[in-house]
Parts: C-alpha cells; structure tokens; sequence
C-alpha cells in the first residue's frame, strides 16, 4: 500500500516557516508532491531522513517550480514533458517505478484577464500527449494543482465565476478531454457527488473560514489503475498556504 500526498505550497521557503516539517512528517507519504515552490537550487536546506527529493526550477527566478520527495529509489526521472516551449517554468517531474510512472504537475494559470489562456490551451494538449505516450509504456499516476475546477460542485460560485481562470468553458473541456482519454478523477471516483470539498481559497474576503473555495488539486489515474484505488482525500485541516495538500492511498508495487 502506498501513500501519495501532493500541495502546492505557494513558496516553500514561506511554508517551511509554517511548519511545514512537523507536517511533512506527521503525513508519513511514500511520495510527497510540491507544486509552486517558488526558489532556486539552494535556497532552501530541506531535507527528511529516509527520502530522496528530484527538483525542477523554473528559469525565472521566484516562479513555478516542483519537488519530490520519495521514499523509493525510482527507475528512471524526468524533467519536464521533452518539449522546449513548455520546460522552462519547472512545471512537471516524472519518476517511474516498476508497475507506473508518477508525475507531478503545476498547470500554468490562464491569469485573472485570461491573457495566458491560449498558451493553456496548448500546454493541455501537450501535457496529455507526453502523458499518453508514458502510458505505452505503463499506467501513471499524476497529481497537482491543475488550476481547473472541473464542474460546478468543485467550487463554491459557480455561476459568478463561469468565465474565471480556472473555470472558463475551455479549461472545462480540456479537463472533460483528458478524463475522455483514460483517465480517472480519483477524489470524484471514491466521492461523485460531494460538495464543500475544496484545495484552494482565495486569501481575499475570508474565504478560506467561510470555505467559499475551489477543488483544483487532483490525483489522477490511468483508468486500468481504478482497482488499485484504495482513498482520496482533501486535508482541508492542514494551513500553511492557500492550498491544503490532497492524498491518495493505492495498492501499487514500486
């Protein structure tokens, strides 16, 4: 049995203020997943005794950026989807093992004028191409702050937010399509119809006490892993940032 927890943090060196480490430990993931991580190679010395951590920065400085911290040597890492356009913001990290590869990702946000929402569009098609091809290979297991609410019940306004970032007819659809493709919300497989469960809230308006949020981090799975699946949860009672971690428990072999 494996434990997979992912948090987009929102600047690890703010969060390791929090204590993120008592968290981190408290949690007890075979792979913990960071989204966001807003630094540079050494400027932070963060380290857990029995884990390895793979890092991808982004080039601009303060930006983006991913971590890993596993407690299993993986057989392969990669950085990145292998297309040059899209890797240079440290958005997504690949470890493979035995029975699945896992990814995290930090999908790029369309920007509250939606001036980024093209560039989204073909970053979405890219990512589920590089997802299918690592699926020739084995099933995969990704997670992340995938900046989608995929329906009305994943966010508390639905129809004041309809042509929002992260709730746009077009973000929508991109995340129809990859569910399309093979793949399965793990959250939504164990809890179809729950509502009030969100990752994200605006620091705006008190939104976080008032729970007016949105589920936009995800566990997903290649769909021939569904038997596999054990629980999803969102650890709403975790702060730190604006974004509480999620989790998966899967019967998987590394």
């Amino acid at each position: 049995m494996l434990k997979f927890v992912s948090w987009n943090v929102n600047g690890l060196r703010a969060v390791a203020g929090k204590g993120f480490r008592d968290i981190f430990q408290a949690m007890d993931a075979d792979f913990f997943c960071l989204q966001e991580t807003k630094l540079q190679a050494g400027q932070i010395d963060l380290a857990f005794p029995g884990y390895t951590s793979y890092w991808n920065y982004a080039e601009k400085k303060g930006y983006s950026g991913t971590c890993i911290f596993t407690k299993h040597t993986p057989l392969s890492v990669r950085y990145g989807i292998g297309e040059a356009q899209h890797d240079t913001e440290g958005r997504v990290i690949t470890l493979e093992y035995t029975d699945f590869f896992l990814v995290t990702v930090y999908t790029p946000n369309a920007k509250d004028d939606l001036s980024r929402l093209a560039y989204r569009q073909i970053w979405e098609d890219a990512f589920l191409a590089y997802l299918k091809r690592l699926e020739r290979e084995k099933p995969v297991v990704f997670c992340g702050d995938l900046n989608v609410a995929h329906t009305e019940i994943d966010l508390k306004n639905p129809k004041t937010n309809r042509h929002s970032a992260g709730f746009t007819d077009e973000e929508r659809a991109k995340f129809s399509a990859l569910l399309a493709a093979g793949f399965t919300d793990t959250f939504r497989y164990f809890y179809p119809d729950k509502t009030g469960a969100y990752s994200w809230w605006s620091y705006r308006r008190n939104a976080r006490a008032t729970n007016a949020g949105w589920r936009i981090d995800y566990f997903i799975v290649s769909d021939c892993l569904r038997d596999k699946l054990v629980d999803a949860e969102i650890c709403s009672d975790i702060y730190g940032s604006d974004h509480c971690p999620v989790a998966l428990i899967a019967d998987l072999n590394v």
